[in-house]
């Protein structure tokens, strides 16, 4: 499986960036910290590749020759982007990315949960991407902070670079998540998708993705 998955991201990474015109370039960057078992890992992972199958997403994609990768975060030192930029430009694009998506495996565990350091990370991993209209970090988690900086601060950093903060709230009880997710988390025109627990992650990510392929370049 590792030699398969790496098969898959050097295809994927070999896709020229420079073709046709990007609407929206969509950084998905996934909560993969101690509060996150691996039966709740796998939920996020089989919900992420069961939307790319989608074939709403996946029209939506292919018209806006969008831009995807994945980034899996934790703990403030714990960051990787595991999936890179891909040009969707044909189904065969978003299959191959959904099938990436399913195998990769599981960056962190042991580790706490810095939205800040998220933010930040993913806001530096945009340069390859850079012609694209729109540029939009798609963060999930089920915490809130436990280590790392200012996640208002980090918000804004990415307001200043023009990126747009989506998130998927993930609840066990009650809103905390959301409700921090709108207070911090968010840019101004951004929004929260709540998924009432992990089991309800592929819907939320479903629905999240298309509202997200569906807004207005401006």
């Amino acid at each position: 499986m590792g030699l398969m998955i790496l098969r898959l991201i050097a295809s994927l990474s070999l896709l020229p960036l420079h073709l046709a015109a990007c609407d929206t370039a969509l950084l998905l960057t996934i909560d993969v910290s101690n509060s996150v078992d691996q039966a709740e890992y796998r939920l996020q992972v089989d919900g992420l590749a069961d939307a790319l199958t989608d074939p709403n997403i996946v029209d939506a994609l292919i018209r806006g020759q969008s831009a995807v990768a994945v980034v899996q975060w934790a703990g403030f030192d714990r960051q990787q982007l595991v999936l890179p930029w891909t040009r969707i430009r044909t189904a065969l694009d978003v299959a191959a990315l959904s099938e990436a998506a399913a195998l990769m495996p599981r960056a962190y565990t042991l580790s706490g949960t810095a939205p800040a350091e998220a933010i930040l990370f993913s806001v530096s991993n945009f340069a390859p991407v850079s012609d694209c209209k729109r540029r939009v970090i798609d963060i999930s988690g089920d915490g809130t902070p436990n280590s790392g900086g200012d996640v208002s601060a980090a918000r804004r950093q990415a307001e200043r670079d023009g990126i747009t903060i989506n998130a998927i709230a993930i609840e066990s009880m009650g809103l905390a998540i959301t409700n921090f997710y709108k207070r911090h988390v968010i840019t101004r025109g951004g929004f929260v998708v709540t998924a009432r627990t992990h089991r309800d992650y592929p819907r939320a990510i479903r629905a999240k993705i298309i509202r997200e392929l569906a807004q207005p370049i401006g």
